[in-house]
């Protein structure tokens, strides 16, 4: 866009809308009429003067109002007369003029002042003609017109005056403009953006900032364009769309959304009609509304159709097996026009006459579970025998609690048959003599009718169950006589009614007097063993000063007891009788308003796991990992996820994952823990493969057995030491986490599990031999797994065995194989490896030992220079299997590709290692010439290519 000043002689006036001004003020230049190119009379200025010599002829304008522009632009018409055409024309003749302007804040030069002779003008430019012309037609010239056009900046004061300097020239100025140049007001990008000025330079970029038009909002900001040096617009940055409810409309409008429609986001995006079941009655709608009846799900999304709820299952049927029932049904007719209907299972205990019912009990067991059902049948179990139950079926969706009415439902009342009683859970020594001792129990928790009789079966502990005495009782508490003084006896009981006896209760240890004195020190001390198959081996003692070396079990007394008189000695949460208490004593409440959620960081469980934010009353704020209850649970499952917080709430150590608190009266349940920046150990030393030194990889394992030696002395067992349940924090100290598995065996882990004998999961490739086989878990085992452990941090992450299978790792144990040392390994770390293996548990280190050899390494670092030698063929028919036989490849690129390293291909190839018998022969040089920077990739390889040495010496022909 440009904006003009045009001049006017005395005889014409423009009719320009612009302002105008004069060239009024001249010497020797001449007001004539004269001929256009096309031949068409105007008015001009002109001068020829040739044949007078030292010619110096002025022509100046009338003030100019620069109106706010600082760079002017003139655009100059004239002809020239060509000097040559002149006759006689002296040697002072000029073809080319000069443009001068004078800057000024008022009007100075008038007609008749001097002032265009003594301003100091400053020159813009010499001018020269392209085209001169020299020919005469019908009396008059022919003229050539030229078109110059120049500019000068910048201006910064009110106006300024233009002068024309003729030194010699025959010419004629035919017109003069004067402009400058501005960006015009401009819609884009659904903003609006003023008109603007250009710059000072011609190259300058003016910024103009935008606003967004009418119903549009920012989305990115600042909202600008540049305005270049000729009056174009560029460089368009941030923009607005607009906003929800309103559409883009040719461009740059944002229009209403009619009604009938709807736009839930803000964006280019158009308006949609209203999805099925809702409606909008106004314009610029967000969403429409549902249609009384129907409901959208939390998770529905605005152009989703709206729902409703399911109607009732149908067809229940029941199946009664004495105390255990299966319900089965078909699903609703109407689901409501959504997918995710689930069934949710209501419990009632009766009483025959049906005038009042009850919620069951939480004992009452629901596989696969009460609320959440994905499938049409359910089994129930554990319910008392002779009651009558009501089971109510909901049907419910995803917005089923939307809805004002109740869930749909069907219901069907049982009466369950008769049944023998629940075990008796636990007894209890009342007294004890050289020959005899007195024992008590509870009644079992379901007798399923009137208890008849207990009996009691007995034997001594190093004789064979075969062996035993059948005592009868006809109450809870019976006297054992007849018994060897100083005697060992393992006793069982169970409940006996007109269903017939129940399950035997666990096996459980007591002794005779040595004598006859009734020393109440000898009366407190005594054993309680549990030997089944998901129980832990538990040590009740009343003085924790108490000897154990007289207090024999089916399985042993514990191998590394080690605590000392004052230790605090850990409690199996779930031996209280009620779990809740234990969360209450070993774990702090934290109010859920101290807690903010950031980000999932991983899934659990029971739920997901968060990354937040801690900031408890006059403390500062730190990160917390945060573990969460997902919803639907039932009382058990709230039980579980509590127990392990009931156990890190009782652990205090540098390298023990520290508990802050549990939320519990809100929802969702969550366990607060302190945030270990670095994750998981065994994915952090993937990722970092190869950049630690070999101090600070000892460095991690002491920190780690310095856990595991506090556990063992509180006469804690992990069962599940691996990489995977150490946490590493910014500062590379490492602490032992994840206590589920310490009860819960049978539950599935992400790692391949082996299914015992003996029932439940177990991480065989961690595990103790004795512990696969015999469910034998004590400190010593917890040593086996911490040998694996080792394993994995010299390695860097590797999978221990490899990709042998769980059955393959079992029996290659059990043949005496043990992993061999990880690359660059030194031989007394791999040595402490070894120790850890011994397959008698008794001869293994303890944790006390194990802290105390890593102390000494770190101590005197010369002691791991000695690197352990990775054998050249195994003592063991199983081959380290991550070395893959050489024979077996026909290229580089298949033996790359087998030992996952096929990125290097091209590296190998292009540097001339294009068979494998040059392979072999390449260093540790050669790996980092041809671009193999990474440490851990460089171990990797020359490893492999240290074992197809190996495997070529061993077969000449293949070298050959």
């Amino acid at each position: 866009s440009q904006e003009s000043f045009y001049f006017t002689s005395s005889l014409m006036i423009t009719n320009q809308p612009c302002a105008l001004f004069s060239l009024l003020l001249f010497l020797q230049w001449e007001e004539v009429s004269g001929y256009d190119e096309n031949l068409n009379t105007i008015r001009t200025y002109q001068v020829c003067n040739v044949f007078d010599p030292s010619q110096n002829n002025w022509l100046l304008t009338t003030f100019i109002d620069r109106r706010g522009a600082q760079r002017i632009y003139v655009e100059i018409r004239f002809t020239v007369r060509d000097c040559s055409s002149i006759p006689n024309v002296p040697g002072s003749c000029k073809e080319t003029f000069n443009l001068y302007y004078y800057e000024t804040d008022a009007v100075i030069a008038t007609k008749g002042t001097a002032f265009w002779m003594e301003a100091p003008y400053l020159k813009v430019d010499t001018i020269a003609a392209d085209e001169s012309f020299s020919q005469v037609d019908f009396g008059g010239r022919l003229m050539k017109v030229n078109t110059e056009v120049r500019s000068f900046g910048p201006l910064s004061k009110n106006g300024f005056y233009l002068a024309f300097q003729d030194y010699g020239a025959c010419m004629s100025l035919l017109s003069v403009r004067v402009f400058y140049k501005k960006c015009p007001s401009v819609v884009q990008n659904f903003a609006i953006f003023p008109e603007t000025m250009t710059g000072a330079e011609s190259t300058s970029l003016v910024i103009a900032r935008g606003i967004c038009i009418p119903n549009s909002e920012e989305v990115d900001v600042p909202i600008k364009l540049y305005c270049n040096g000729d009056g174009e617009w560029m460089v368009p940055i941030g923009s607005c769309t607009c906003k929800a409810g309103f559409e883009p409309d040719n461009g740059n409008v944002c229009r209403a959304c009619p009604p009938g429609t709807f736009k839930s986001t803000q964006g280019p995006g158009l308006c949609l009609q209203c999805p099925p079941n809702s409606r909008s009655t106004a314009e610029a709608a967000t969403i429409c509304v549902c249609r009384n009846g129907y409901y959208r799900g939390d998770a529905d999304q605005p152009d989703e159709p709206c729902t409703s709820v399911p109607s009732s299952p149908r067809n229940v049927i029941s199946i009664v097996n004495e105390t255990s029932v299966i319900l089965e049904w078909h699903s609703p007719r109407e689901t409501g026009g959504r997918g995710d209907v689930v069934y949710n299972i209501v419990c009632k205990k009766c009483r025959a006459d049906r005038r009042s019912c009850s919620h069951c009990d939480d004992n009452v067991d629901f596989v696969p579970r009460q609320l959440g059902l994905t499938d049409t049948r359910v089994f129930i179990s554990n319910l008392w025998a002779h009651t009558l139950y009501s089971f109510e079926i909901q049907a419910v969706n995803g917005v089923s609690n939307k809805s004002p009415y109740p869930a749909q439902h069907v219901s069907i009342d049982i009466t369950t048959n008769q049944a023998a009683p629940s075990i008796v859970p636990i007894m209890h020594q009342i007294s004890s003599t050289m020959n005899s001792f007195t024992l008590s129990w509870p009644q079992p928790e379901q007798p399923n009718g009137i208890i008849l009789d207990y009996e009691l079966r007995y034997y001594e502990k190093d004789h064979a169950e075969i062996n035993s005495t059948i005592l009868r009782s006809q109450t809870n508490t019976a006297r054992v006589e007849g018994l060897r003084p100083g005697t060992v006896y393992v006793v069982q009981v169970r409940a006996r009614t007109v269903a017939g006896f129940g399950k035997d209760s666990s096996k459980m240890c007591f002794q005779t007097l040595t004598d006859g004195k009734d020393s109440r020190a000898r009366r407190n001390k005594r054993c309680l063993f549990l030997e089944s198959s998901l129980s832990t081996l538990v040590v009740l003692e009343l003085s924790l000063r108490a000897d154990m070396s007289n207090c024999p079990s089916p399985l042993g007394c514990p191998t590394h007891f080690s605590g000392s008189p004052g230790m605090k000695i850990y409690i199996d949460p779930f031996t209280y009788e009620d779990p809740n208490e234990a969360v209450r004593e070993f774990a702090k409440e934290i109010d859920v308003s101290t807690v903010k959620i950031e980000e999932v960081i991983g899934a659990g469980e029971f739920g997901e796991v968060y990354k937040g934010r801690l900031k408890l009353p006059g403390k500062r704020e730190i990160y917390v990992a945060i573990k969460t209850l997902k919803a639907g649970y039932v009382e058990k499952q709230r039980r579980d996820f509590l127990s392990e917080a009931s156990i890190m709430g009782q652990f205090d150590h540098p390298n023990i994952i520290r508990l802050e608190g549990v939320v519990t009266k809100s929802r969702p349940v969550m366990i607060v823990t302190e945030f270990m920046e670095n994750g998981a150990l065994d994915s952090f030393l993937r990722q970092n493969d190869g950049q630690f030194t070999v101090i600070q990889l000892v460095g991690m394992m002491r920190g780690i057995s310095a856990g595991m030696k506090y556990l063992s002395e509180m006469n804690y067992v992990h069962r599940d030491l691996a990489a995977r349940n150490i946490l590493v924090n910014s500062n590379l100290v490492c602490k032992v986490s994840d206590f589920g598995l310490s009860r819960y065996l049978q539950d599935d882990t992400s790692d391949p599990s082996y299914t015992s004998s003996l029932g439940g999961k177990i991480p065989v490739r961690w595990t103790a031999p004795e512990a696969i086989a015999y469910r034998k878990f004590t400190s010593a085992s917890d040593v086996w797994s911490y040998g694996i452990v080792m394993w994995e941090v010299m390695s860097f992450g590797e999978r221990p065995y490899w990709d042998m299978s769980n059955q393959d790792v079992i029996n290659a144990i059990e043949q005496d194989y043990r992993l061999p040392p990880p690359m660059d390994c030194p031989s007394a770390l791999h040595q402490l490896m070894l120790d850890c293996w011994q397959k008698d548990r008794n001869v293994r280190p303890r944790f006390t030992d194990i802290v105390s050899t890593l102390d000494k390494m770190i101590r005197n670092p010369t002691s791991l220079k000695a690197i352990a030698n990775i054998p050249a063929v195994p003592s063991q028919p199983l081959l380290d299997r991550s070395i893959p036989d050489f024979n077996t490849f026909s290229s580089v690129e298949d033996w790359l590709a087998a030992i996952k390293m096929s990125q290097y291909r091209d590296n190998f190839l292009n540097s001339g290692f294009t068979s494998l018998q040059l392979v072999a022969q390449m260093t540790s040089e050669d790996l980092l010439r041809i671009g193999v920077t990474l440490a851990g990739h460089q171990k990797k390889i020359l490893s492999n290519i240290q074992s197809m040495r190996v495997q070529m010496s061993q077969s000449p022909t293949t070298m050959a």
